[in-house]
């Protein structure tokens, strides 16, 4: 049904096994994945907090952005000050996804810690546009 590859891959090369250019591992590009989803999550639970402070969405940013240091060697996310704008149910919506994502990958490497962090910032986003009040509020 398919035919052969008949080349050499452009990426080996010519001297041997060995390449110029390092090598990450399956688990080196899931935890710069992982990172990078739980990253993406700090910055929208950020605009969040902007909008709606909260504890928990203050207690749920410092977790994010202790698993994201961890991930990245110790290295802490970069942090903006968010402006109160933006539409709550979006961000909320935003942030279930990303969170989604981020279980995804946390899954695929076996992480326990940052799977049930995602898991529960899904169930928090999902809780949150459940409950209009809670979005309505925020205008």
């Amino acid at each position: 049904m398919y035919e052969p590859i008949r080349t050499k891959s452009v990426h080996s090369t010519m001297a041997g096994t060995t390449s110029d250019f390092p090598h990450r591992s399956r688990e080196e590009e899931l935890d710069i994945q992982l990172a990078g989803h739980l990253a993406a999550l700090l910055a929208v639970t950020d605009e969040l907090r902007g909008l709606t402070p909260s504890a928990e969405l203050d207690h749920a940013a410092e977790r994010l952005a202790r698993e994201v240091g961890r991930l990245r060697g110790g290295h802490a996310p970069t942090r903006a000050a968010s402006a109160a704008a933006g539409d709550p149910g979006a961000l909320h919506q935003r942030a279930h996804t990303l969170a989604g994502r981020a279980l995804v990958v946390a899954a695929s490497r076996a992480d326990t810690a940052a799977a049930i962090l995602s898991a529960e910032r899904m169930d928090a986003h999902s809780a949150a546009l459940a409950d209009p009040q809670e979005l309505s509020a925020a205008h």
